[in-house]
């Protein structure tokens, strides 16, 4: 693809200083632009390697374009600026059409301008809305809907009655309403007793799921992903969860069944949080984060010790089994 400067700017309300007429091909980071590359400017601190940059124009802040010899794109926010001009140059891996090997229902609906790859699967009674794409080896399991502009990629499996709104992006080999991990021991026959797990899955619009992660079907209510969620790769989300709206996930997350988490939050990687709490709106987890009670408030969380080299966090652990015995010793002396 190639666009003027000229182009994004007025496509995207950015004053320009500079030709107008210059080309851009591509999108580079400071160090690797060439020819061609927009770059940008994200933190003031790497100011000093544009000097040096072969980028063919610059997108920063009007308080870092002072002096800049090449022509710029003034952004209040120039990471949101990427964000919207990378959508131009993000080329589609398929385009319309159904390929020859595709396994599709003859109940299932499937709308117009739908891309649906080699070896997929579309069972009875699944709806695809426009413009949607269904990648190789993807299953959308029976009287499951998915909406419109959505991309669902490569060995995805929907099971049954899930929902997917429009505008989302589910990534390889994630897993959507698979059973929720819910037994009762028997003791008659000293086993555990698998509970069906019959509701399904809804996911709004605008979500994005990252590659191999899961999210459980419920067994008493649906598992619910809000409009806007983002999730990372390889996070789990339990059974009868609720994920509020434009709430971040980063990846090996472990969510357990039937909680419910507020919108417009925060989560690190590798967080483990409880089954059947509540986690307020707008709170922010960091990563490696036990969440073993409900956080009924705004704010920044984290459990856990900081890293320290081993031979000392051995010392501080024991130390740490008898801190009861110490805080009662220090009463009494006090």
């Amino acid at each position: 693809m190639t666009l003027t400067l000229g182009d994004l700017s007025e496509r995207f309300s950015l004053e320009l200083r500079g030709d107008p007429k210059i080309e851009i091909t591509g999108l580079a980071s400071l160090e690797a632009a060439g020819q061609g590359d927009l770059t940008f400017l994200f933190n003031p601190k790497y100011r000093d390697l544009l000097a040096s940059s072969q980028a063919a124009a610059v997108c920063l802040t009007e308080g870092d374009a002072h002096g800049i010899e090449m022509p710029v794109l003034i952004a209040e926010r120039p990471r949101l600026a990427w964000a919207r001009i990378a959508t131009l140059f993000d080329k589609a891996e398929q385009g319309p059409g159904i390929d020859a090997s595709a396994s599709i229902a003859s109940s299932a609906v499937i709308g117009d301008g739908v891309a649906i790859g080699p070896h997929a699967v579309i069972r009875a009674g699944a709806s695809i809305g426009e413009n949607t794409v269904i990648g190789p080896g993807a299953v959308i399991g029976e009287e499951s809907a998915i909406g419109s502009n959505t991309t669902i990629h490569a060995n995805v499996v929907v099971y049954r009655r899930s929902r997917i709104g429009d505008e989302c992006i589910i990534h390889a080999n994630a897993v959507i309403g698979a059973d929720g991990f819910g037994y009762e021991f028997d003791p008659e026959v000293a086993a555990l007793v698998k509970i069906p797990q019959i509701y399904g899955v809804d996911i709004g619009d605008r979500v994005e799921i990252g590659a191999g992660s899961t999210i459980d079907r419920g067994a008493l209510k649906n598992t619910i992903i809000e409009e806007g969620v983002k999730i990372d790769n390889q996070v789990q989300v339990g059974h009868g969860s609720k994920v509020g709206a434009h709430t971040v996930i980063s990846g090996c997350t472990a969510i357990a069944g039937s909680t419910t988490i507020g919108r417009y939050c925060m989560i690190g990687g590798a967080v483990g949080i409880i089954d059947n709490i509540t986690i307020a709106d707008q709170v922010q987890i960091t990563a490696m984060t036990l969440v073993s009670k409900s956080i009924d408030q705004p704010g920044r969380y984290s459990s856990g010790t900081g890293l320290m080299e081993s031979t000392l966090w051995k010392k501080n652990a024991a130390v740490f089994k008898r801190l009861e015995s110490l805080y009662r010793g220090l009463r009494k002396s006090s």
